[in-house]
């Protein structure tokens, strides 16, 4: 079993990969990055080494994983598309590479295992039981993970709500609320007035991974926690502070509105992405909120960054805002 501080990263160049590889990389780890291509290195000045591979090909992941003690599995397909096919293949080759060196998968974890029997407060131990097909394919992943565990592998799950940061790439956030590189004159929220909805700045997630990795010998061999993140207690607190920080950095107060739905609605049949977001809308009609409570227990506190400061930072990596 690897038992040093290499790490092998997949989806590095998305969101949730890229800041974990950062941050790991910041924290003193090597770190490695597969991205699509040839086999040979690929020469960045970023304090990363990155390989060319292809998370589909087993052959590519075991190679790059050799000698690591932990694999970050934060890998989609790109727009959604094949996402029922190439899912869990993907998984699969990270196990099987995790499985040959002993070592700990972390998989950046969502509320989609999660059906509406489950809400308003979510656990750890909470019963998964999903309506959704993209649901059902992450409990899939968490129960091949969990048979993982237990024939070599370690695994690692951080649960967190929908994500925004300066490079979190796509999310609601920046396909709904806003949009990326353009001024904030209209803030379009997706959800009911008055129902509560969870978010997670990615840079709070990045270091909460880091810090459990960092005990991770400690912990279980599955070993799951969530994260509370920001708690927009009736749907107005992220818009708020969205109209704040642009009316203090341009002087214009932007306005809220509905998220147009109907056109979502209308564009699914040709849009992939549009399909897949309608999908989860059940998400925006009822308060969804995770119980850090474990997280706590191991930490000490949960990092975190106020709401504000966090939603700046957002807007100014976006694009949205013009240099101070």
């Amino acid at each position: 079993m690897a038992i040093n501080n290499t790490v092998l990263v997949l989806g590095a160049t998305g969101g949730v990969g890229g800041e974990v590889a950062r941050q790991l990389r910041d924290a003193g780890w090597d770190v490695r990055a597969l991205k699509r291509g040839t086999t040979q290195a690929i020469e960045r000045n970023d304090g990363i080494e990155w390989i060319r591979g292809d998370a589909l090909k087993r052959e590519d992941v075991i190679t790059a994983a050799a000698g690591c003690s932990v694999i970050v599995h934060a890998v989609n397909p790109p727009g959604y598309r094949g996402w029922s096919e190439l899912v869990l293949p993907m998984l699969d080759n990270s196990i099987a590479a995790a499985t040959t060196q002993g070592a700990t998968i972390v998989l950046p974890g969502t509320v989609y295992n999660y059906g509406p029997d489950a809400f308003p407060v979510l656990t750890e131990d909470t019963p998964q039981r999903p309506t959704t097909r993209k649901g059902a394919i992450r409990v899939e992943m968490e129960q091949r993970l969990k048979k993982a565990s237990r024939e070599g592998a370690r695994v690692l799950i951080v649960r967190a709500g929908d994500f925004f940061g300066p490079n979190a790439g796509s999310n609601w956030f920046s396909q709904g609320l806003v949009k990326q590189g353009r001024a904030v004159k209209t803030i379009s929220y997706p959800g009911r007035g008055g129902i509560g909805h969870q978010w997670s700045y990615l840079p709070d997630v990045g270091r909460a991974t880091v810090e459990l990795l960092a005990r991770r010998d400690t912990l279980d061999a599955f070993a799951n926690f969530h994260m509370a993140g920001h708690w927009d207690a009736d749907g107005t607190q992220m818009s708020d502070a969205i109209r704040r920080v642009v009316v203090r950095r341009t002087g214009t107060a932007p306005r809220v509105a509905a998220f147009p739905w109907w056109l979502l609605t209308l564009a699914s049949p040709f849009v992939t992405t549009f399909r897949e977001m309608g999908e989860m809308r059940y998400l925006w009609k009822t308060p969804v909120r995770m119980d850090n409570a474990r997280l706590v227990a191991v930490l000490g506190r949960e990092p975190h960054t106020p709401l504000e400061e966090a939603v700046e930072a957002t807007l100014a990596g976006m694009g949205n805002l013009e240099p101070v």
